[in-house]
């Protein structure tokens, strides 16, 4: 797999260990609780890492010789029919890996869309279920479970933005539902992974939702800087660069410590750096620069899509970097913006939509890109 690797500093799915910067003392948790019987809330802001270190956790060799890995990303799904489509195609797509009789044999529980499987080149079954196939998705996923149940190995399965159902048509049914088969199910152990900290808290905190203390919470902290900058030493030596010691911790510092970002901007470096040469504190604001360039077109667009109201808000968020007591009369003031009530429903809807994170009383941009291109304006 390295030898594919151009730039160490991976963007997009996980690329094995050697690509991907500690959390060991988290891998080493998680792999506890799953091979000791628990299920798991893994919770944390979007662009920390969480999906990663589901791929990393996988990738341990106690969870490879137990369990079938499964993920499935419900994030973009609006419905229990979508969800169960996605976790039927996620679990089609784990099992093509051990072989066509196991793909047949999920299959074979699966009466209720047997008829929507297509076959790829080597004959093996293809999840072809359409969005608006199945008008009983409750049905479908009784069949999944028993599937599961009867699997020659037990399976982990990790539901990615799990406080996604909260948006469902009769959410509250669908996570009842939800719950009863999960709690029934002994051959599977469960991970609940969440970017809305307040919805999962709830969701599994609460004692009037259904699951209520069924999963140990699990938050994900931010990589520690002086850990992230030796990650960053040595992806540079591997590929014959150097980097000052120092600037690792100014990206850090400029990128309240998000994975995600901080990856891009240290990508952009490496790329900028060539071979025998050092990336210094100095080129931080030129790779930036280029990273917000390429997106300013797409910025535009989102920003002028948006009511005056958000606008205003998105702008004085951006501007104060972590804002705090926004309706109160001091920012309101400051930033010259509507009532209380006006920011506080705007905001709202913004933190729904993904613009802005909010953290207790503290709100920032979500996107730190975007919040750097505000911050221009």
């Amino acid at each position: 797999m390295a030898d594919e690797i151009t730039n160490p500093f991976v963007i997009g799915e996980y690329e094995g260990e050697d690509f991907f910067c500690d959390r060991a003392e988290e891998t080493a948790r998680l792999v506890q609780l799953i091979t000791n019987g628990n299920n798991v809330v893994l919770s944390a802001p979007r662009r920390v890492g969480k999906t990663n270190l589901i791929y990393h956790l996988f990738n341990q060799e106690e969870i490879k010789k137990r369990y079938i890995p499964i993920i499935v990303d419900i994030y973009s799904t609006h419905s229990m029919a979508e969800m169960v489509s996605n976790l039927g195609k996620a679990i089609t797509e784990a099992l093509r890996s051990r072989g066509k009789a196991f793909v047949d044999a999920f299959v074979n529980f699966l009466y209720s869309v047997r008829s929507e499987f297509t076959f790829d080149n080597m004959g093996i079954p293809v999840w072809g279920v359409g969005l608006n196939y199945n008008p009983k998705p409750e049905v479908t996923l009784d069949e999944i479970f028993n599937y599961i149940e009867a699997s020659d190995r037990p399976c982990l399965i990790a539901i990615d933005e799990f406080q996604q159902i909260n948006y469902y048509p009769r959410s509250s049914s669908v996570e009842a539902l939800l719950r009863t088969y999960i709690q029934r199910c002994h051959n599977a152990r469960f991970v609940f992974s969440g970017s809305h900290r307040h919805l999962m808290a709830e969701m599994f905190l609460s004692a009037s939702r259904p699951f209520f203390q069924s999963a140990t919470l699990f938050g994900l902290p931010l990589l520690k800087s002086d850990v992230y900058a030796e990650f960053c030493q040595r992806m540079f030596r591997w590929g014959n660069k150097n980097i000052d010691p120092g600037v690792a911790k100014v990206v850090y510092e400029r990128l309240d410590g998000v994975t995600l970002y901080m990856q891009k901007v240290m990508n952009e470096l490496f790329a900028m750096t060539p071979e025998g040469a050092t990336c210094h504190i100095a080129n931080i604001d030129s790779a930036i620069d280029r990273l917000i360039d390429t997106s300013a077109d797409a910025y535009t667009s989102m920003l002028y899509q948006m009511s005056q109201r958000q606008r205003d808000l998105m702008l004085a968020i951006a501007h104060e970097g972590k804002a705090h007591a926004i309706t109160s009369a001091a920012f309101i003031k400051k930033y010259h913006l509507p009532s209380q009530s006006s920011v506080s429903s705007t905001a709202k809807l913004l933190v729904e939509k993904d613009f802005l994170y909010r953290d207790q009383d503290t709100y920032t941009v979500y996107d730190r890109f975007f919040a750097l291109w505000l911050q221009r304006r």
